[in-house]
């Protein structure tokens, strides 16, 4: 535990916004050659595997985040300085992700010398907080191929099955031009509270059973230029937080079809997660009698195409506020919790026909 510590308090003494993760990489780096583990690295991204690495066996990888977001306003603390007090370690990151960060690196070299039924690979990866592309997706084609994965967020150490995925969609309205006085054009604004009216009744109706129904939202509008002048154009953002019921190109056909402003702009990369049923990570919670939900907010699950689940130490509620904590009792549930679930796959995978992996 004291190791752990060591290394948390480091990693919040060491910023690292998106996209500039470098030192916090070498940290990583650092610790796991000091425990014998020799580490690689693609960009602000560092990775290992285990020691007795076997190509049949199948591999589950380790991931959580590097990087923070920007403290906010509010901070009565220092948030590059690990403070403790009252059990708590405040410090920018110590709940989104340092936390679930230093509890995977802990179990990771731990069991990285066992023989075990699987391979271990963990990797401490770069701008998750802006689902960069430098990030989980730049080294996935770097690793042995992923059987399933556990990323590493705050959860109460409870296992996320499930978690929305997001689109963002950029629209324009176009209209005509005219004099406000004489009741002349077509008001490209009008013609984009008629695709918004539609959009708020939400019409999307398949419903996950994990996850309900995608939630449809415009965050963005601005239209016209002066007064007298009947708008030719209306720019709007839809933020679409999208479920297992729909593929986003399903979506993106809907919105096509059905609005008659122009689709400018759209992102698909950012999918929604789910568990198959009966999968072993769904076995092994339920053995530990550790609660299985889904999450509402977004991670690096979202660029994953491995079954995988998110799990770690510390609550999300506190992840982007001021003076964020994770308490120590927390993070050592959070090594010991990894540790549990591997070791309880382990046993799992001993007992479970291969077919039925």
């Amino acid at each position: 535990m004291n190791d752990a510590l060591t290394l948390l308090c480091q990693l919040i003494a060491t910023p690292a916004p998106s996209g500039h993760e470098c030192e916090r990489a070498d940290i990583i780096a650092s610790f796991l050659l000091r425990h014998g583990i020799k580490p690689q690295h693609l960009g602000n991204n560092v990775w290992a595997q285990s020691l007795h690495f076997d190509n049949l066996a199948p591999t589950i990888l380790l991931n959580s985040h590097l990087d923070t977001v920007r403290p906010c306003a509010g901070w009565q603390r220092d948030p590059h300085t690990a403070t403790i007090e009252d059990g708590k370690l405040y410090g920018l990151g110590s709940n989104d992700a340092g936390a679930s960060v230093v509890a995977l690196a802990t179990v990771f070299v731990e069991l990285a010398r066992e023989r075990l039924p699987y391979n271990l690979v963990f990797a401490a990866t770069a701008e998750e907080e802006i689902s960069g592309e430098g990030g989980i997706a730049s080294l996935l084609p770097q690793l042995p191929p992923i059987t399933a994965a556990i990323v590493g967020e705050p959860t109460s150490m409870r296992v996320a099955i499930a978690e929305r995925g997001l689109m963002v969609v950029r629209c324009i309205a176009e209209g005509v031009a005219g004099h406000a006085a004489h009741g002349t054009g077509i008001n490209a604004i009008d013609i984009a509270l008629d695709d918004i009216a539609w959009l708020h009744t939400q019409p999307f109706e398949r419903t996950s059973t994990a996850l309900g129904r995608v939630r449809v939202t415009v965050t963005m509008i601005s239209g016209g230029s002066q007064h007298n002048v009947v708008p030719d154009r209306c720019m709007f953002t839809v933020d679409i937080r999208t479920t297992d019921a729909y593929t986003h190109e399903e979506i993106l056909d809907v919105l096509q079809r059905q609005i008659r402003s122009r689709i400018e702009s759209v992102s698909l990369r950012l999918r929604p997660s789910r568990l198959p049923e009966g999968h072993i990570f769904v076995r092994v919670a339920e053995k530990l009698g550790i609660e299985c939900y889904a999450s509402p907010t977004l991670s690096d699950q979202a660029l994953l195409p491995m079954p995988s689940i998110k799990m770690g130490p510390g609550d999300s509620q506190r992840s982007h506020t001021a003076d964020e904590y994770i308490t120590l009792d927390e993070l050592s549930a959070g090594i010991g919790g990894y540790r549990h679930f591997l070791l309880t796959l382990a046993d799992e995978l001993r007992h479970t026909p291969t077919e039925e992996q």
